[in-house]
């Protein structure tokens, strides 16, 4: 998925504006932005940057406004899309209640799938979790994935690319 957005954008716009575009993205995020920018060239200091500011823009506005959103949803025929996304968001409850602040953390600074900072956001506002808190965890947890990630996109993946 990443090669395919990287050879569609590497055609249109410059190298790091990419790495940011696909920060900004859901599911892709930081993990797919570093793994972009190694494919693109992009040294490895300014590509952490960039996809960590391009990952962390979207917390704030999902932790303050996302329930009001899926409020407003539900009056629309979106209704089951707001039930999917709150039941995915739910659904990481006890992975995070457990450890609170440091379990959201964790769970942002995994690298795996279905964890990243859109859905510790989207989890923490469902739980009500204190925006300082949460904005804490997230941007700790986004700073540990992009330490993680550009070990493994600049360490592993440049062993062969």
């Amino acid at each position: 998925m990443v090669e395919t957005l990287v050879n569609i954008f590497s055609e249109v716009i410059p190298a790091e504006l990419t790495v940011f575009v696909i920060s900004l993205m859901p599911v892709l995020e930081l993990r797919g932005g570093l793994v972009a920018a190694k494919l693109l060239g992009v040294e490895l200091i300014p590509a952490m940057i960039i996809g960590f500011i391009g990952t962390i823009i979207p917390v704030p506005f999902i932790l303050l406004f996302i329930r009001k959103i899926f409020d407003w949803m539900r009056n629309t025929k979106l209704v089951k899309l707001v039930d999917k996304l709150e039941a995915k968001g739910k659904s990481k409850f006890k992975e995070i209640e457990k450890y609170e602040t440091f379990g959201l953390l964790l769970f942002v600074g995994i690298p795996l799938p279905g964890t990243g900072a859109w859905t510790g956001s989207l989890a923490a506002a469902l739980m009500k979790m204190p925006f300082k808190n949460a904005m804490f965890s997230v941007i700790g947890g986004t700073l540990l994935a992009d330490i993680l990630m550009a070990i493994f996109s600049y360490g592993l993946l440049g062993l062969f690319f």
